[in-house]
């Protein structure tokens, strides 16, 4: 995109609702190493204190790479975030597997997309299709979901945010702001923008502790009685 979607009106009001959740997602995720794929220009990972954070994607970012093929070594990343990666990705599932792969075990996942069950979906059929993000391929929340529990993804934490329209005028977005709390409640579905948080599961894993048998615990050391009177005594 020539201009960045994310300085008008209605990409500011997607970018707050979002970097507020992947702020409260990443801050008490611990490890080494945190990786964003995509959306370079915005610092997804700004709250999270590991000490090696880095971006990726074709075009810009510390590391430009094809998504699909990441030039890491498989179990090196401890946290990932992927803020509208999908959408844009010739072969999204393909992406998902590559994240599974340089993922640790028990490595975390944070991923944005929008809805296509929304009126983001709606503008998306009925509008020309050419601009950001209207030129991407709105995936459906269930088949992610999906994708991520077929490779051994377990979901902690999930919701959906901007339920206002897509308008790009901040007086129509500020008017129709009510939808945010009313959208939770009765349209739980129909947010714009869905947002998850996976861990890694490795089946099989478990931690090995040594067997404290009997034969592995010190037996005591028995001193018999002494016959032997000491003198002076009886």
């Amino acid at each position: 995109m020539t201009v960045n979607w994310f300085d008008l009106d209605v990409g500011q009001y997607v970018l707050e609702r979002e970097q507020a959740w992947f702020d409260a997602a990443s801050v008490d995720i611990f490890g080494f190493n945190a990786m964003q794929i995509g959306q370079c220009h915005v610092d997804f990972l700004r709250a999270n204190r590991m000490p090696f954070r880095f971006t990726s994607s074709v075009g810009d970012g510390n590391m430009r790479s094809r998504p699909e093929e990441l030039p890491i070594a498989s179990q090196a990343i401890d946290l990932i975030a992927l803020p509208h990666a999908l959408e844009f990705s010739p072969n999204p599932h393909q992406l998902l597997r590559e994240v599974e792969r340089v993922l640790r075990p028990e490595g975390h996942l944070l991923l944005a997309g929008f809805n296509p069950l929304s009126l983001w979906g709606l503008k998306r059929l009925t509008g020309s299709g050419l601009d950001y993000p209207w030129n991407g391929r709105f995936l459906h929340l269930t088949r992610i979901k999906d994708w991520l529990s077929l490779m051994g993804f377990e979901l902690l934490a999930g919701r959906m945010v901007c339920y206002a329209p897509p308008v790009n005028n901040s007086r129509w977005l500020r008017r129709f702001g009510f939808m945010e709390s009313a959208g939770d409640r009765w349209w739980a579905m129909g947010g714009g923008v869905y947002l998850l948080h996976a861990i890694k599961r490795v089946h099989g894993m478990r931690l090995i502790a040594p067997r404290w048998d009997e034969k592995w615990l010190a037996k005591p050391i028995l001193v018999p009685p002494s016959n032997r009177v000491i003198k002076g005594k009886q």
